[in-house]
């Protein structure tokens, strides 16, 4: 059955925004009610930007810039520069898209033969102190390359900001992982907790984080899937291959809580790079 976008609807969209009601709250009204879902989101999206378009200049909001990837409507492929990245799939809650062909099998060895050894028992970050800490939840070795410390790690990133359209001094330094079997991160959320207290020591540094891109150097025999439980999504490690996720801001509602299956046969490398909103300073 099929369900039109109505002026009445269109005025219960506005009037909800302008009451100060979030998206995903408007969203999850319109879902209870018997909408599907993208034509819920097609009308809200539709309805608040020709509102925003209608307003004068001067009471338009300015809207952050995010990391998006320079994907043209319709099209399989991104040109990265140096490299035609495939796309592979898209969500559009929360902002996300599986990649192939991101980095070179000689990049991926590359990587792993620099990083090995560097190799310690990864850490998390300590919101309680702006510190780190070992986790119980996290159970890979890793280690951070400097931003660019190598021609092969300034090829990479000078590709990864054409990628998603961020500039490379946004980003943190890259970080190999590996999972070895029985290693695995339980689900978590990659930007700061704004509640913390040692978060304003954290984002002192380039701001809240605002998107990820794992890539996957290598594939484990089983398991290591990269998951979503939010929305039942698990990305399959491909070598080379990536999966790009953004947040517009530090919340749930992003939908982006995510984990590393544990390997359960063979051995998980991945690189991950992480975005701030300004220039991140080591």
């Amino acid at each position: 059955m099929s369900q039109t976008i109505t002026p009445e609807l269109r005025t219960w969209i506005v009037q909800q925004a302008q009451a100060g009601c979030t998206p995903e709250a408007v969203l999850q009204a319109m879902l209870r009610a018997g909408w599907n879902e993208d034509v819920a989101l097609a009308a809200m999206e539709q309805t608040l930007q020709e509102h925003v378009a209608s307003l004068p200049a001067a009471a338009q909001a300015p809207v952050a810039p995010r990391p998006q990837l320079a994907l043209r409507e319709g099209a399989h492929t991104i040109d990265a520069g140096d490299r035609i990245v495939h796309v592979l799939a898209t969500l559009r809650r929360p902002r996300l898209a599986v990649l192939g062909n991101v980095l070179a099998p000689e990049e991926c060895d590359a990587l792993m033969r620099l990083a090995e050894p560097r190799l310690k028992r990864s850490r998390t970050v300590q919101t309680a102190t702006g510190g780190e800490e070992l986790n119980a939840d996290r159970t890979s070795d890793g280690m951070f390359f400097r931003r660019g410390e190598t021609p092969l790690i300034q090829r990479i990133e000078a590709r990864l900001s054409r990628l998603v359209q961020w500039p490379v001094e946004n980003g943190e330094g890259l970080q190999v992982l590996r999972y070895r079997p029985g290693a695995q991160y339980k689900p978590h959320y990659d930007y700061f907790d704004p509640r913390a207290p040692g978060t304003p020591r954290i984002t002192a540094r380039g701001g809240q984080r605002v998107a990820t891109l794992v890539m996957y150097l290598s594939e484990p025999v089983r398991g290591g899937g990269t998951t979503f439980p939010d929305i039942g999504l698990e990305v399959l490690p491909q070598r080379g291959g990536a999966v790009f996720f953004a947040y517009d801001r530090p919340d749930p509602a992003t939908l982006t809580l995510h984990g590393g299956a544990p390997v359960l046969e063979g051995e998980k490398w991945v690189a991950t790079k992480w975005l701030r909103e300004t220039e991140f300073t080591p």
